[in-house]
């Protein structure tokens, strides 16, 4: 046993002196992150898959409408109530729009705005700044979500007095460090190519993560697929890969994130009366049986739009290769990064629009360039949040998916602490393709910061 481990030690230490042609100084001495790169689409409408049957747009396009609709506690109309009586925001598109609708946090954070809306007297949370990331708290004394916001003074939420959570002592609200400890953060992860991840079979995810088993030893690097604790398929969407569905995904972001009921969360999380609003019921939001007219998507419960909305939301679109994409592309292979961050996983037999006989041309059978191999992996002590979520642990998060990172403000070394402190290493510039991982706290842009090369390979246990 000791030779053969010698043996993978030296193979290791081989692979390594290799990579380093890559990273020498002289190619990349004193590069630094030119930032969120811009591209003509940005805030433009998001993009459907291509391939998308006129009946499929057609649903896209109901389920964008609602994705985007600010919501309230009661409307005139009836239409978009319910929101609170605690929330994080009072739309889908508040937290999803960077660089479309679909997206990630926005460059100016929307949720200062939201606390006073309609004119609500929410104070705003110490980790809530207008230059930094939008971030869901959970508390590690119970693992749940507070909401950072209630509905008391809101003009349509008469007499409801409920009060926010408390999050003192207060940090640093940019980077969310040094405050309470009880505290750990989510930051929303992007739509866009959602459907693709949904249509990947979980025959693809266990044969990728059986690929490569030498290599991947010889770099430290394991994973395991987090699981439904009831039929024991795959989860994959969230941080910790813990929701099945882009169903499920939306109708838990309706009640968690906006505190509307629906259909599979029917229940409200407050139920303080005098804080419902007046006239509406729970669920709030339900299925239109009188709908019965075109068009057809009216019949649906705005939880079953935003799923249509994500799973026809096409993937990002990856800009034109250089000289230093291509060299980005051999360190990010030559360093393990691949291992993890997968570049390709195939989709499946696919349908979208309920005809069983007819599988969707635009979701099956296609590439999903996502960088990522779905799995969960232990993250060490820097990153742990306390938080276990089906089977992945306090340290374990789902490989972050790359694709889109270059349009991405959150970006950060899987550790932290290189993109925080750049002068504990040295440089390896944007040419890392185009960050090593994302962080789901929320850690400054690494757009300000260069990125650092270590020995650290994302997802090492």
């Amino acid at each position: 046993m000791r030779l053969h481990d010698t043996a993978i030690h030296t193979a290791l230490a081989a692979l390594l002196v290799a990579s380093s042609a890559f990273t020498s100084q002289a190619a990349v001495a004193e590069v630094i992150d030119p930032g969120v790169r811009q591209a003509g689409t940005d805030n433009g409408p998001p993009p459907p898959l291509a391939g998308l049957t006129a009946d499929e747009l057609a649903f896209f396009q109901d389920g964008l409408a609602r994705f985007s609709a600010v919501k309230m506690v009661r409307s005139p109309t009836g239409d978009n109530s319910g929101l609170g009586p605690r929330f994080n925001s009072n739309a889908c598109a508040s937290c999803h729009i960077q660089p479309v609708v679909g997206g990630s946090s926005p460059s100016v954070n929307p949720l200062p705005a939201v606390a006073h809306a309609d004119g609500a007297t929410n104070a705003v949370p110490w980790f809530i700044v207008s230059n930094g990331p939008i971030r869901e708290a959970r508390f590690v004394s119970d693992g749940g979500v507070h909401d950072l916001f209630v509905v008391t003074n809101r003009s349509d939420a008469a007499g409801c007095l409920i009060a926010q959570p408390s999050f003192a002592p207060a940090g640093n609200g940019l980077t969310g460090q040094g405050g309470n400890p009880n505290i750990v953060y989510r930051i929303p992860t992007p739509l866009l190519g959602a459907g693709l991840i949904e249509a990947i079979p979980d025959s693809a995810i266990l044969a990728n993560a059986r690929a490569d088993a030498f290599t991947k030893r010889l770099f430290g690097v394991s994973g395991h697929p987090n699981r439904s604790g009831n039929d024991g398929t795959i989860t994959r969407f969230g941080w910790k890969a813990q929701n099945k569905s882009l169903l499920l995904f939306s109708a838990e972001a309706y009640n968690v994130e906006m505190g509307i009921s629906n259909l599979i969360f029917p229940h409200e999380r407050d139920e303080t009366p005098a804080c419902q609003g007046l006239g509406n019921m729970t669920p709030n939001d339900t299925a239109t049986f009188g709908a019965l007219t075109p068009p057809n998507s009216a019949v649906l419960s705005d939880m079953e739009g935003f799923a249509d909305f994500m799973r026809m939301l096409g993937p990002p679109v990856p800009a034109q290769p250089t000289v230093s994409t291509q060299h980005g592309a051999a360190v990010f292979t030559a360093v393990g990064c691949g291992l993890c961050h997968t570049p390709v996983l195939a989709t499946g037999p696919a349908i979208a629009d309920g005809d069983e006989d007819t599988p969707s041309i635009a979701l099956s059978n296609r590439p999903a360039r996502l960088f990522s191999d779905l799995l969960v992996h232990h993250m060490g002590a820097a990153l742990a949040d306390g938080i276990t979520q089906g089977s992945a642990g306090p340290d374990e998060f789902r490989t972050a998916p790359l694709w889109g990172a270059r349009q991405r403000g959150e970006r950060s070394d899987p550790g932290g602490a290189d993109v925080l402190f750049p002068e504990r290493s040295g440089s390896a510039g944007p040419d890392l393709f185009p960050a090593l991982a994302l962080d789901p706290r929320g850690m400054p842009a690494a757009r300000r910061r260069r990125l650092s090369l270590t020995s650290r390979v994302p997802c090492v246990t």
